[in-house]
């Protein structure tokens, strides 16, 4: 941390995301900010959180503080201080330059730390993951057809929660046949039928960490061009995990699956091809058009592509996937293979 101070000529740090300072301080509680110097380290809360930051909060002088939370955080504060612009309102901001006028924006700088995972994160995603894995082989054997779109996300959440997830990473998604067809569909009160396609994407938070995987299952015989699209999107997916590694750009792969799609299908998603999972179930970085840098051993991300046709159905195939100097480690057990359910 004190590293990137010194990158980005900072004499001073302002954490007041709570994901951010959690990440930090292991600080679950839902008031507490960190202030970040060369020599010190400072984690502020109030009277309702002191016992809790002392549990939890090492490395950090606890600073329990009152009705003044911005005075305080002021008041330490020294130098050049970064805040971060995409978590601080304009209130906030406002009322914090009037004590500490030095303030420069420094957002993504506590992100860029976390978007590479050390080996006990990396343990809490693939424990998240299995949950999410256990979720997709009770589906599989309890069916789907017959049920309701909403009525399998209700089963989904009660499925996790009662494994031990914390709660789930997202909303559900389950859609069948055309709602498929929508990459964020919103479950219907709609029984699913026989003969159909079904997008499922879920993911369980666990210690904090999320999981994230996407399968689309079949609930009977498919027309040939709807086997044709799940080939095609399975070869698609499986090249993009093969080209997962670090160094590579994060638009190279993104563009080279889109290829695939479009040379095999003649259509391809309109969205990224995946993007970072840790305490967020969306963070840095993105595999997209507009992805920014290259891949890092140590991040975290989906790799998700998917065909959707309107009107008729849609496709998508999701691992999370830990990236390695020559390759990465597929986190997502559950099979990739085109899976009937009744």
């Amino acid at each position: 941390m004190v590293a990137l101070l010194e990158e980005r000529s900072l004499d001073s740090l302002l954490v007041s995301d709570l994901v951010n300072v959690r990440y930090l301080t292991g600080f679950t509680g839902t008031n507490g900010a960190c202030v970040v110097t060369g020599s010190e380290r400072f984690f502020l809360t109030d009277t309702r959180y002191t016992e809790l930051a002392r549990r939890q909060v090492s490395d950090f002088t606890v600073v329990e503080v009152g009705q003044e939370l911005l005075r305080d955080i002021a008041a330490r504060l020294v130098g050049r201080a970064g805040f971060d612009d995409a978590h601080l309102s304009v209130r906030t901001h406002g009322k914090l330059a009037a004590a500490h006028p030095d303030l420069v924006a420094a957002g993504g700088l506590v992100e860029e730390l976390r978007a590479v995972k050390e080996p006990g994160e990396l343990d809490a995603l693939r424990a998240a993951t299995a949950l999410a894995d256990g979720a997709y082989e009770s589906l599989r054997s309890d069916g789907l057809v017959g049920r309701t779109e909403r009525e399998v996300a209700r089963w989904i959440v009660r499925f996790l929660e009662d494994q031990g997830a914390d709660e789930v990473s997202f909303p559900p998604i389950v859609a069948a046949a055309d709602n498929g067809a929508l990459p964020h569909a919103v479950p219907r009160d709609v029984p699913i039928p026989a003969g159909t396609l079904v997008v499922i994407d879920l993911g369980a938070r666990l210690d904090g960490y999320c999981s994230d995987c996407t399968r689309t299952f079949a609930t009977g015989p498919l027309p040939d061009s709807q086997a044709e699209s799940y080939e095609g999107v399975r070869d698609a997916q499986r090249v993009a995990v093969d080209e997962v590694r670090a160094g590579i750009s994060c638009k190279e792969i993104d563009a080279d699956t889109r290829a695939v799609l479009e040379s095999r299908l003649g259509i391809a998603f309109e969205h990224g091809l995946g993007h970072g999972v840790g305490l967020d179930v969306h963070e840095a970085p993105r595999l997209a058009r507009t992805g920014e840098g290259s891949l890092e051993a140590g991040n975290t991300v989906t790799v998700e592509p998917g065909v959707y046709v309107a009107g008729e159905f849609g496709i998508r195939i999701e691992d999370l996937v830990a990236v390695t100097e020559d390759g990465c480690e597929i986190l997502t057990g559950f099979t990739k293979e085109l899976v009937t359910v009744d």
